[in-house]
């Protein structure tokens, strides 16, 4: 089965794209760009009016080349054409194009799509997929087509809002995969500095560049055999989107300062925050890749879009940080299901999290023990009846509270102002009739 072929999509045996599941072919660069095709059973293509796909770009011949579709799949045959035609850059007279492959003909590329899957995949029956939690219909949803094709080689992209879990779920994948043993590499394409990104991806030869005192695999390398993650795809920089398209589409990767070309067999699962279609329609981000990464495109769901797992997520996150049998109050699951959780899950354990120390020394999780998390704007106001010093000390403690929702992290926050952890915590639990510090400080130490 090819790298890029789909799980969706049902084959007839050794063909590269069923003869029954719809195609379409997008026209990517060139005068037609933003064109497309219905795929029949015969498409000609060129630059005469009489050609089912017309391109008026000057490379392309009047009859250049012509899609049949058959046992095999598609196959591609140039008609003597002056530019010729190229599959993933190789110039052929007859070839199949495999799914995910680019065809160029002339100067002008082209994309086959599958019009839609034609297989309904059902909801999982499981709540669980990896470490990512989830008994609400998207979810089971999302799990029931990970279950599909998580054997396969299929390239995966994963888009969603930070926080939703999309790196659980690529590991995921992984671990249900057949290179569940390989190497898995992770690369984050916002969090590498755009001089350095190359060299994360593909390598470099020693002098290369100022700085590249010794050789260096790149991380493609390194996933040879297994998966590279590319977390944050769509933060990769115009100018090495095109070195990302030519080791998608030929498995190859050269370092920079290198002469020589690596084989390398990788799955490839990308992960994005921002839609890469609204991307390609500014300009940031190339079609012609975002076809090559989008062959298996999945939606990951917000919280607030199934808030009905939230009590499961809770239930999970109290386990794992040791706290199972601590009672969650009915007022503190509704401050918790009513919220709309812009940091999704990672938020949602944040505030989890902090609710637990501040609750322990009570033996239930209340909402005022939520309260200081939940809250991401000071709650100070201003009263012409209170003392210049309880001011000062309603101020201290909202200002506490606000401290704590934005940096996630009490330690954070105690250094930042200069207090020890069982002051911070006496502000938060709002102590002023009972001075003794809460027994929950004791668990910073």
């Amino acid at each position: 089965m090819s790298d890029e072929s789909t799980a969706l999509e049902p084959r007839a045996p050794g063909s590269g794209i069923a003869q029954n599941v719809g195609l379409v072919a997008h026209v990517l660069t060139g005068s037609a760009r933003g064109t497309s095709k219905l795929v029949g059973k015969h498409l000609t293509i060129g630059k005469a009016p009489g050609n089912d796909l017309v391109l008026r770009d000057r490379t392309v011949s009047r009859r250049h080349c012509e899609l049949v579709r058959g046992p095999d799949g598609v196959r591609v045959r140039d008609l003597g054409s002056t530019n010729g035609t190229r599959i993933n850059g190789t110039l052929v007279r007859d070839g199949i194009l495999t799914p995910g492959a680019t065809l160029r003909v002339g100067q002008v590329d082209i994309a086959l799509r599958p019009t839609a899957q034609p297989i309904e995949v059902l909801p999982s029956e499981r709540t669980r997929f990896g470490d990512a939690i989830g008994a609400s219909l998207a979810m089971r949803t999302l799990f029931g087509v990970l279950e599909y094709m998580a054997p396969s080689p299929a390239t995966v992209l994963l888009e969603g809002e930070t926080g939703t879990g999309k790196d659980l779920l690529a590991r995921a994948i992984v671990a249900e995969g057949r290179r569940k043993k390989a190497p898995f590499v992770v690369v984050d394409c916002g969090g590498v500095t755009a001089s350095l990104i190359e060299s994360e991806l593909f390598g470099h030869e020693k002098g290369a560049f100022t700085g590249a005192v010794a050789a260096r695999r790149g991380a493609f390398a390194q996933a040879d055999g297994g998966t590279i993650f590319l977390d944050q795809v769509g933060e990769l920089p115009l100018d090495l989107q095109p070195k990302l398209l030519r080791v998608l589409e030929t498995r190859e990767v050269k370092r920079i300062g290198g002469s020589k070309f690596q084989k390398v067999d990788v799955r490839v699962i990308a992960a994005t925050r921002v839609p890469l279609l609204a991307r390609v329609a500014e300009g940031t981000f190339r079609e012609d890749l975002y076809f090559r990464l989008a062959v298996v495109p999945l939606q990951v769901p917000p919280l607030r879009a199934r808030r009905e797992d939230i009590p499961l997520l809770v239930a999970a996150m109290l386990e794992k940080l040791g706290a199972k049998n601590l009672r969650v109050t009915d007022e503190a699951m509704s401050a918790l299901l009513a919220r709309d959780w812009p940091g999704n899950v990672r938020e949602l354990g944040n505030v989890v999290e902090r609710g637990v120390l501040l609750a322990q020394a009570h033996g239930e999780l209340t909402a005022a023990h939520l309260a200081p998390s939940l809250s991401v704007e000071p709650s100070f106001r201003f009263d012409a009846a209170m003392t210049y010093t309880e001011t000062m000390a309603s101020f201290e403690r909202a200002y506490t509270q606000w401290l704590v929702s934005q940096h996630g992290s009490v330690e954070a926050v105690a250094a930042r102002m200069g207090v020890d952890l069982e002051r911070l915590l006496e502000l938060l639990n709002d102590s002023r009739d009972d001075p003794t510090p809460p027994a929950s400080s004791r668990l910073l130490k």
